[in-house]
C-alpha cells in the first residue's frame, strides 16, 4: 500500500484504531500509524501535509 491509496489507508486505520476520533489525531501520530500498518510499503519521505490531510478526511468520512 502506498501513500496515494488514501481510502484504503483510512479503512485500515479505522479498523486498527476503532476507539480513536480522527478529528483529534495529530499528523505526527497519523503518519506513524500509517507507516505501522502491516500492508504499508512506501517511503516515509514521500508523505506531506496534503497527503495526511486527505487520509484524515477519508478516515473522518469513514467513521462519521
Amino acid at each position: 500500500m502506498k501513500w496515494t491509496e488514501v481510502e484504503e489507508i483510512a479503512l485500515q486505520l479505522a479498523d486498527a484504531h476503532p476507539d480513536v476520533d480522527p478529528l483529534k489525531i495529530n499528523f505526527v501520530d497519523l503518519m506513524r500509524w500509517v507507516i505501522d500498518l502491516p500492508e504499508f510499503d512506501d517511503d516515509p519521505k514521500h508523505c506531506g501535509e496534503r497527503i495526511l490531510e486527505a487520509i484524515q478526511q477519508a478516515w473522518i468520512d469513514e467513521v462519521h
